[in-house]
This record gives C-alpha cells, structure tokens and sequence, in this order.
C-alpha cells in the first residue's frame, strides 16, 4: 500500500542552532498472541460477561487514549530572549535568570496526522467492546544521534493485569526498556552552543504524557469523534549518580519484576464501529469494525540551574555575548518531514520524525532516511 510523505514548511525567525536535526521515531508495538492470553484468561476466571454493549454506552464510558500514522512533530527549539541581555545594568541579573529558565525546558508534540486502523486483528459479531483478536501491544520512542541511541523507551501492556481488559475494557502499560543521556538530551533549549553540563544544571527530569483517541460511529448512526480513551505519563528524574561512564542511564525490567519506573494511567479498549451487512441469504446482520485510533504524545525535559552556575551569572552572560550570532545568521525557513512503515521483524509501525532548517536536510540526508520525496506531486512512496 503507497504511504505519503508529509512535508510541512515552517518559517520561523530564529538564531542559528546548533540543533542541527532533531529526529524521533516512534513505534507502535503489535501482538497476533495477546488475544490468545486474553481469551486464556477470560476461561479461567470463569466469566460470563458478554461484549454486547453497543457503541452508544461505550460513548458514555469513553474518557481517555492511544494511537499512531503519519506523524508530524513540531519541535520547539527555544529560541531565547538573548538580546535581551543587553538591557540596562539593573536589569542584567534578572534577564540573566529568564533566559537561563526558558533553556531548562524542553518540549515537542508527537502527534498524528492519520489513523492507524486495526487496533483489533478481525471485525467482531458480538459487540462494540468485543476484546477478541486484539493486537495493539504498547509503544516505544527512540532518537539517535548519528549511529548512537541517545533515547529510547519502550513500554507494553502489563501482562499481570489482563483481567482488566476482561472485566472493564481497560488495560495499563508497563515501562520495560528505558535509555536517558542527560548530556545527549535537548537541554540547554538554547540557540547557542552550550552543552549540558551537571556543573551548571541539576534534577534533570524526562516526561511523557500519551493519549489514545479514537473516532466510532455506534448503532444509532452517532458520529463520536476524536473521543479521548486514556492517558498515561511517565516521570523520569536523572541523578548523576546512577549513569554509567559514558553519562547513560540503561534500564531493562526481567520478566515478571515489578517496574522501575512507574507508567501512571490507563486507557479503555477501542470502540469498534457499527457497520451492518447483509449475509448471502439477503439478511441484515450487524458487525463491528477492527477499531481506529490514533495517538497524541508530548515529551518533556526538565532541569534546574545549581548554585554554582548562578553565582557566576555574570561571567556566563559575557560568554553568550560573545557566542551571538551575527544578524544574517538568522534563518530563514524549516522543514519537518515524516514517515511510516511496518516493520515486519518487531511487527510494529515505525513512525519517523525530522525537523531541520531547510538548507540542513540534503538530498542525501533524505536518501539515507528513505524519506525521497516524489518530483512532482511533492509526497513520498513506499
């Protein structure tokens, strides 16, 4: 199936950075054996519960959620107020403190532009909340840095609380990988060229907050639309103390361990949509859809300034003085492109995210990305 390309132009004016490409791929993990383990599970408690609940209950149920597609993530690279710093004296200190606050948050939305359908294997004879042939396993988030993973967190549904799919129609997510280079990460936020140093930034903290959307029409011919399923976050914080040599923080949870790092939240099932038919005897009978959804991801970095790096506060604001740029170094126009495939070996969809000034991304970056735009439409294939 050809998938397209979404190139978006941005203009934006801003100091140089040398943020020279941030890419994030993000994968939306799949299993043809959860349902087996739910099905196992449903026989042992022994339950009669029946997924006939139409999708004019699920409606008033609905409250939170996950999902995937194309994905277009606006990547905020925090250009500061470092004129600012030219200000009169009695002002300098406080400016100072401004700026310095602004370079310790970092954010970017991942979000999706279209729906990955297929949250369950097959349509469903018995209801909206039918849990039979359920496929969608978690999700996962990676950034590199040439060849190297500075990032990577990975997180499934929490095998020891299936019970839940069958007696609410809810599932949790458990984190079970998780990768952290503070001094890899997109702190300072600053256009200027100053590393992350744990002399000058302290109670370094990654975020994640996901939410599952989805979209069903029910048996009344109702339309409920980008209806929010649930919402997980994740709170990471990094003391220098637990990385490794080379600055890194690894975590890989053994089966059936209890999580490092809690993921907060839950999530309903995804409604399927009502769809009647009529079989080879000319009957009207009714089925539901395989579910769609989508996901809305943001990802956060947080820091503090240390004691230290604030008592020479004036000798850092004449090292940015003289780091400034000069005025035509101002750019011009960015370019974010995205996009998806399946990877067969993990069975998930990876979803690809760069965003870079647009004279950065050369033909030969895009080449190398599969990211190949076509000539004449202005959209990629597969």
């Amino acid at each position: 199936m050809k998938k397209s390309i979404i190139i978006l132009l941005c203009l934006f004016w801003t100091l140089y950075s040398k943020a020279q490409g941030v890419e994030y791929q993000t994968f939306i993990y799949t299993s043809d054996e959860l349902a087996d383990e739910i099905a196992k599970q449903s026989e042992e408690l022994g339950t009669s519960r029946g997924y006939l609940g139409d999708l004019f209950n699920a409606s008033k149920e609905a409250g939170k959620g996950i999902a995937s597609g194309y994905v277009t993530s606006f990547i905020d690279l925090g250009v500061n107020a470092i004129g600012a710093l030219l200000t009169r004296n009695s002002r300098l200190k406080e400016e100072w403190e401004e700026t310095v606050k602004q370079e310790n948050v970092y954010q970017t939305q991942i979000s999706t532009v279209s729906e990955v359908n297929d949250f369950y294997k097959q349509t469903s004879f018995d209801g909206a909340m039918d849990p039979k042939g359920m496929r969608f396993d978690g999700i996962g988030c990676l950034r590199k840095e040439n060849k190297d993973t500075v990032f990577y967190i990975s997180c499934h549904i929490d095998r020891s609380k299936i019970n839940r799919i069958i007696n609410h129609s809810k599932f949790e997510l458990v984190l079970d990988t998780l990768i952290i280079s503070p001094t890899h990460s997109n702190l300072p936020n600053s256009s200027l060229d100053i590393p992350f140093s744990f002399e000058e930034r302290k109670n370094f903290t990654l975020s994640m907050n996901i939410k599952l959307l989805s979209s069903w029409m029910n048996e009344i011919v109702q339309l409920q639309k980008n209806q929010e399923l649930g919402e997980f976050s994740i709170n990471i914080p990094v003391d220098q103390s637990v990385l490794d040599k080379k600055g890194y923080l690894h975590y890989v949870r053994n089966a059936n361990d209890a999580p490092a790092y809690k993921v907060l939240g839950e999530s309903f099932i995804v409604p399927r949509s009502y769809m009647g038919y009529r079989d080879e005897n000319d009957n009207y009978k009714n089925s539901w859809g395989t579910g769609e959804y989508k996901l809305d991801i943001t990802l956060k970095e947080t820091c503090d300034v240390t004691e230290q790096y604030r008592k020479k506060w004036k000798e850092d604001r004449k090292r940015r003085k003289e780091m400034q740029p000069k005025e035509n170094f101002f750019a011009s126009s960015w370019q974010t492109i995205s996009n998806q495939r399946w990877d067969e070996l993990t069975k998930s969809w990876v979803i690809t995210t760069l965003k870079a000034p647009a004279g950065i991304i050369t033909k030969d970056v895009i080449d190398k990305l599969g990211l190949a735009a076509d000539k004449n439409t202005g959209m990629g294939g597969f």
